[in-house]
């Protein structure tokens, strides 16, 4: 599965993979995997995207707003982000961005997230 995000990314980069052509690898089953609980492992290489399935939670470790920790929890995070509902399920979009300097918390769609200073690797979530 690792690889097949790689290469959806690499094309994704290059604006060579239409919204489209993601939504039908996705509806294939070809493209998201059940999330992990974080992006430690995953999150090294800036500009890399994946696409997990995750049930929403709003118990977790979470670090930032928009911008998150890598070592936040998806399943949270994806609550705080509007993405998904607490229990639901959803497709969503990982990007590893970038660490800013800092991380800013807030409370939003009943999860809270915590002021954190600098950290090594980040990611921001979307929708499909």
């Amino acid at each position: 599965m690792k690889v097949v995000q790689e290469l959806v990314t690499y094309f994704d980069r290059r604006g060579q993979l239409s919204k489209k052509e993601v939504r039908q690898l996705l509806d294939k089953g070809y493209l998201a995997a059940d999330a992990p609980p974080h992006m430690l492992e995953l999150g090294s290489t800036v500009g890399a995207s994946y696409y997990f399935r995750v049930r929403g939670e709003t118990e977790g470790p979470l670090w930032g707003t928009d911008t998150y920790t890598a070592d936040s929890s998806l399943a949270v995070a994806a609550v705080h982000a509007g993405l998904v509902k607490p229990g639901e399920s959803a497709v969503i979009k990982v990007t590893v961005v970038a660490p800013p300097a800092s991380y800013q918390g807030c409370v939003r769609n009943g999860v809270t997230s915590h002021d954190f200073g600098r950290y090594g690797s980040a990611y921001r979530l979307s929708a499909i």
